[in-house]
């Protein structure tokens, strides 16, 4: 079994999640006592989420690239950064280590691909819905993207920011993500992709109008993909999230 290095703590709450999803797959596909080789490092997202906040993503950068490279130090086979906004800085991670980066939107593009899905709404941070980081890897898979208006956009960056950062979320907050949902798809919006680790671990959208990418369970599943890869799986069926490691060479 590969080893899978997770880049963590943005936040804590967001890694616990990768952490169960990941085990719970590695459990299903081999069965009995089996769990996955895991090594985690986990920042400290007051600092992150302060340099985001400044504008300084080049010390956001050298941040997780440290620790990118803790984790290569640990010989792991692969790495997965677990917050979708931090994949700002996935090519300067990419371009510093041995391993391959395994990148969220990557992943979730081949899956919603595969679900013969071409128009998707986005919800996410204000820097993931309207920064090109993200979208624009949509995109090159030939997926539309239809964004919230304005007020919309500002309303879910203030309850992922001011809510599910901290591991909670209003009823009120709910309702309010479900109408946006719903006037995605009054935008031509297919299904959604909930690109924030946050909204696909802690908010509950079971009453969505449209079928929800839960962008942290594709990406980690995506790891468990390729650390059983080769292995004889007797639990369950391997997973179908397939997707193209995004290495760049210095």
């Amino acid at each position: 079994m590969k080893k899978i290095g997770l880049i963590g703590g943005m936040t804590w709450a967001t890694t616990e999640g990768y952490y169960r999803i990941i085990n719970e797959c590695v459990q299903q596909r081999l069965g009995g006592l089996h769990s996955a080789r895991i090594v985690v490092s986990s920042l400290d997202f007051a600092e992150l989420e302060q340099q985001q906040r400044l504008g300084d993503w080049n010390r956001v950068a050298d941040i997780v690239c440290a620790a990118a490279a803790d984790l290569e130090r640990a010989q792991v086979d692969m790495v997965l950064i677990c917050s979708n906004t931090m994949h700002k800085v996935a090519d300067a991670v990419a371009q510093r280590i041995c391993p391959p980066l395994l990148h969220v939107a990557e992943a979730t593009a081949r899956s919603v691909r595969a679900a013969g899905i071409d128009t998707v709404g986005l919800l996410g941070t204000r820097y993931t819905m309207c920064q090109d980081f993200y979208t624009g890897i949509l995109e090159s898979h030939g997926i539309r993207v239809v964004l919230p208006n304005s007020s919309d956009i500002g309303a879910v960056n203030s309850v992922i920011v001011n809510e599910l950062y901290d591991g909670t979320a209003s009823p009120t907050s709910r309702e309010d993500f479900l109408r946006i949902i719903s006037g995605l798809g009054d935008k031509g919006a297919q299904a959604v992709v909930t690109a924030s680790a946050q909204v696909a671990l802690l908010m509950d959208v079971s009453g969505s109008r449209l079928p929800v990418f839960d962008t942290a369970r594709i990406h980690a599943e995506a790891a468990v993909d390729l650390a059983l890869s080769g292995m004889e799986q007797t639990g369950g069926q391997p997973g179908t999230h397939r997707m193209r490691l995004r290495r760049t060479t210095p």
